[in-house]
């Protein structure tokens, strides 16, 4: 039998108060469609797509939240028609009829009532208005504003209501105020549109954002960032507190926001610290922060300086090695070469057991200006290197080598640049040892450049001293520590005595004959070995040091140019050698990179006697009259005079 159209109706409706009944008690929206993100346990914070009209305040809960809302009226409605109508039925009727027989006394408590009941609604309306009027301000100026701006970067449908994503207290300007967004997780946005949306909008000044994209709830938090103080001096009795309180291996910095004390363990963190900043940046007065106080728990210092005047402070000080010329730079690099190997060898056999203080004093170098030092070794090895050489000076192979075994050797780096290019550093593998970068005045492409993991960069401020030092992945504004250059020699000279330089002998630059592995003999041309020549004179000044305090006596302008030369071996002066046998058996006080970088530049160098196959000879008494006569500075000292 064929199903009526009665029996049809009768089973639709039986259909939806099923579908009524269960949607009552899901929690869910009676008509069936789900217009915002909540779930049962979670409440929504923005409207579905295609989603069309106004959202209701409803559609955000949670579904258990209904559940106990809709459970909960109903149960009050059943309870007062149960008191009304059942408990009280003769006391009602009884009202009923009075009220039948005489209107007028309940037709003024009526009108009474409704007095009141007006008064009452005034009153409150009056007081929620005046109550939230901050609020509805807020909204209308800022968050509004905000939500127009970032509902088509986020892609939001035109229903979500900002309240629901976008939390900004009314005080949102304030220190200790936290504004938070909550952002789609497909994550389909420009994080770069999306702050400068936020800091334009709101009109903020020196916030961090933090961004929190993993995981079901993705979302970013807006802080103002608390400013460090605005100069931090050594003279000030709690800043020197806290130098003096600083450990050995973790120099204080300086002090950032909220106060908080800035350091960089070197044996922990970072053996190496890198300075990038231009011109007017305060590079020297952070390596002297840092160096004063290594000095001051007996560390050994080495200043490679090519500007020679970046740090007027520093020489004269003991366990101070500062060197100038690019000759210097060059020898004492190898040396520091020479001394990462010895260390090697020496903790070698200590064992993994020993003192780390064992293989000796913690040294630190202070490479001023790499941009223009690494140009200018190039230029001078380029002059000085022999067909045999190899084409990269050992100089540079022996900084590397310190890099990647600094932090086990206590050797340390602090190198500065205008720009820390990979170019200008030897590679991209060596920027990388560089842990800790401290960054002043800095361009949006090298914060790029050195920090691509912190995003957005901070914006670079002319504040004199104020940098970001960068370390761990996280960007800490922070105020370098000054001291005045009297201060940094006082602070150096009263700690621990510093021990003697490595293979130092007074004003010269400290170097050591290489072991037979080291870096020189892999470059170097080997000689057959003759006697050494003999000793001059204590008092005769033909072979003065070359790296000497102190000038030779300039020449008696009446005089002869040359004088008697100092006994040698029968026929000594007569044979004809090489640079390298010169340097080390005819003329000890100058190095073999002095001889090569003099050929190339001084016309008053003697012109070559022989050729033993690709190396020029020259006779030994030509060099030792070219030594003689030769012009005489004080080059690799630790004195400016």
């Amino acid at each position: 039998m064929a199903q009526t159209k009665f029996d049809r109706q009768v089973e639709e409706t039986a259909e939806s108060v099923a579908f009524g009944i269960g949607r009552f008690l899901a929690g869910r929206p009676m008509d069936g469609e789900r217009k915002t993100d909540a779930t049962f346990w979670r409440s929504g914070t923005r409207v579905l797509p295609k989603v069309e009209g106004r959202v209701s305040r409803s559609s955000y809960r949670a579904g258990w939240k209904r559940l106990t809302f809709r459970i909960s009226s109903l149960a009050a409605l059943g309870a007062g028609g149960y008191q009304a109508g059942w408990v009280h039925q003769d006391a009602t009727v009884a009202t009923a009829q009075q009220i039948w027989a005489n209107p007028e006394p309940a037709l003024a408590a009526v009108e009474q009532t409704g007095i009141a009941a007006a008064s009452t609604a005034a009153v409150t309306t009056a007081a929620y208005f005046a109550l939230t009027r901050k609020r509805r301000e807020l909204m209308r100026e800022w968050v509004l504003p905000l939500h127009e701006a970032l509902a088509l970067p986020l892609r939001l449908p035109e229903q979500t209501d900002p309240r629901r994503y976008l939390h900004i207290p009314q005080g949102f300007s304030e220190d200790d105020a936290v504004i938070r967004v909550d952002v789609p997780g497909r994550l389909d946005f420009s994080k770069d549109l999306v702050v400068d949306i936020i800091t334009f909008k709101l009109a903020l000044e020196g916030v961090t954002f933090s961004w929190h994209l993993a995981g079901r709830e993705t979302y970013v938090t807006v802080k103002k960032t608390r400013k460090p103080p605005a100069r931090a001096a050594f003279n000030e009795p709690k800043v020197r507190e806290i130098v003096a309180a600083a450990k050995e291996s973790a120099p204080v910095i300086g002090i950032g926001s909220a106060g908080r004390i800035v350091t960089v363990d070197l044996d922990a963190e970072s053996p190496h610290i890198l300075v990038n900043a231009s011109t007017g940046g305060g590079k020297s007065v952070t390596l002297r922060c840092i160096a004063c106080q290594m000095l001051h728990h007996g560390s050994l210092v080495y200043v490679l300086d090519t500007k020679r005047i970046s740090h007027p402070w520093a020489p004269g000080l003991p366990g101070v090695t500062y060197c100038r010329d690019i000759a210097d730079i060059h020898d004492q690099r190898i040396a520091l070469g020479q001394e990462g190997r010895r260390r090697t060898r020496v903790a070698d056999e200590l064992g993994i057991d020993a003192d780390p203080k064992d293989i000796g004093p913690r040294l630190l170098i202070l490479l001023e200006e790499v941009n223009a030092t690494m140009k200018m070794l190039a230029r001078y090895w380029e002059k000085t290197r022999e067909s045999c050489d190899p084409k990269v000076s050992p100089a540079v192979d022996a900084l590397n080598e310190i890099f990647y075994m600094g932090r086990q050797l206590r050797m340390h780096v602090l190198l500065v640049a205008q720009s820390a290019t990979a170019r200008a550093l030897g590679g991209p593998e060596v920027r990388e040892q560089f842990s800790t970068r401290i960054l002043a005045r800095y361009s949006v492409n090298a914060w790029r450049m050195l920090a691509p993991e912190i995003h957005p960069a901070p914006k670079s401020t002319k504040h004199h001293g104020r940098t970001q030092v960068v370390s761990g992945g996280s960007a800490r504004e922070t105020q370098i520590l000054f001291f005045t250059e009297a201060e940094a020699r006082e602070w150096a000279t009263t700690g621990t005595p510093a021990p003697p330089a490595v293979g130092a002998q007074p004003g010269r630059v400290p170097l050591q004959k290489p072991p037979a592995d080291s870096l020189t003999d892999a470059w170097s041309t080997p000689t057959p070995e003759l006697p050494p020549a003999t000793e001059p004179p204590a008092d005769h000044d033909v072979l003065a040091d070359a790296w000497s305090l102190t000038p030779a006596p300039a020449a008696d302008p009446g005089g002869p140019t040359d004088h008697t030369p100092p006994p040698t071996a029968p026929g000594d002066d007569d044979q004809a050698v090489g640079l390298r046998q010169a340097a080390e058996h005819h003329l000890p006080g100058i190095t073999l990179a002095a001889l090569r970088f003099a050929r190339a530049n001084d016309p008053a160098f003697p012109t070559p006697a022989a050729k033993r196959g690709t190396e020029l000879l020259y006779k030994a008494r030509d060099l030792k009259k070219w030594a003689r006569n030769r012009p005489r500075a004080p080059t690799g000292t630790t004195d400016l005079d």
